[in-house]
């Protein structure tokens, strides 16, 4: 089961281009992925630019080759990075948003923004009728 999330940067002018991230978008695993291996202006752009994703961290890319209907073959790599949906022949640029409370009012689980003050992830009580709300990304890196 997957927990759905959203990673955007915020522009100068308040906007926020983002993009969908499917599995493990808790801030236990996202959030300290995002803080360690994306924690500069630059390292976030250049993830949200692939668009959206089925994970930012992993080894395995799908290489476009089809194995049957709906299913591309994977392949593992060396190194560690996201796992575009684009690498599988989809369209999925990032999204623009002009607020935060439009970024904010989609359906994911959880929500990050990359701001000048770094990662601030967002709780989106998406079960239970809340307001979205700041949530704490745990601190330390992961083992990969």
């Amino acid at each position: 089961m997957a927990t759905r999330s959203r990673i955007g940067i915020e522009l100068k002018d308040g906007s926020i281009l983002s993009a969908y991230h499917h599995w493990d978008g808790y801030p236990q695993w996202l959030g300290r992925i995002l803080n360690t291996h994306f924690n500069s202006r630059q390292q976030a752009a250049d993830l949200i630019d692939g668009g959206d994703m089925s994970t930012c961290w992993t080894n395995e890319r799908w290489t476009g080759k089809d194995l049957a209907p709906y299913v591309k073959e994977i392949k593992e790599t060396e190194e560690y990075g996201p796992q575009y949906y684009s690498q599988r022949g989809e369209n999925c640029p990032p999204r623009y948003d002009q607020t935060r409370e439009e970024f904010l009012s989609d359906g994911e689980e959880f929500s990050y923004i990359f701001t000048s003050a770094g990662w601030v992830c967002y709780d989106m009580n998406s079960f239970n009728n809340k307001e979205p709300e700041i949530t704490e990304i745990p601190s330390g890196a992961l083992a990969v």
